[in-house]
């Protein structure tokens, strides 16, 4: 049973929630956007999957806005930064060295700029048979020295 129960969560894992093809991104990555709601500019700094959707993370006025694709408008132009790019994208698999048990591949369901690096969300949890814990619940945040490339 044990076995069964490993293969389920390796398979949930490594099952993209978005299915077979990872729907198009509406900003890339440190692209200038507008949001019309607030009549604002900013740069993307990160998206997640959540809620069967990719929301944006927003850098504007100092804080971070989190956006739905309906809610922002991409420009085409990049900021200009001397950051590296992500190590990872949405839908890689990676390796969490640090788990002792279970399944330790997982997919990258998120990134994220904090502080001028890159960080991770994969899930930590498979969900339970209740709909209780949703998926922002599931997800923990890690930095790229965490995470190991698993080529496909």
């Amino acid at each position: 049973m044990t076995g069964a129960i490993t293969t389920l969560e390796r398979c949930w894992y490594l099952s993209p929630q978005w299915g077979q093809q990872i729907p198009p991104f509406e900003a890339r990555l440190l692209e200038r956007v507008y949001l019309p709601i607030s009549k604002t500019f900013g740069y993307c700094c990160g998206v997640e999957w959540k809620d069967d959707r990719w929301i944006y993370a927003i850098a504007c006025n100092y804080q971070v806005v989190h956006a739905t694709k309906h809610q922002i408008i991409g420009t085409g132009n990049l900021e200009i930064t001397t950051l590296e790019k992500p190590a990872f994208v949405p839908g890689n698999r990676v390796m969490l060295p640090s788990l002792d048990q279970g399944t330790k591949q997982r997919l990258i369901l998120g990134l994220q700029l904090f502080n001028e690096s890159w960080f991770y969300f994969v899930e930590s949890m498979s969900p339970k048979l209740d709909k209780t814990i949703s998926l922002e619940n599931r997800l923990i945040v890690l930095p790229q020295k965490d995470l190991v490339r698993v080529n496909v």
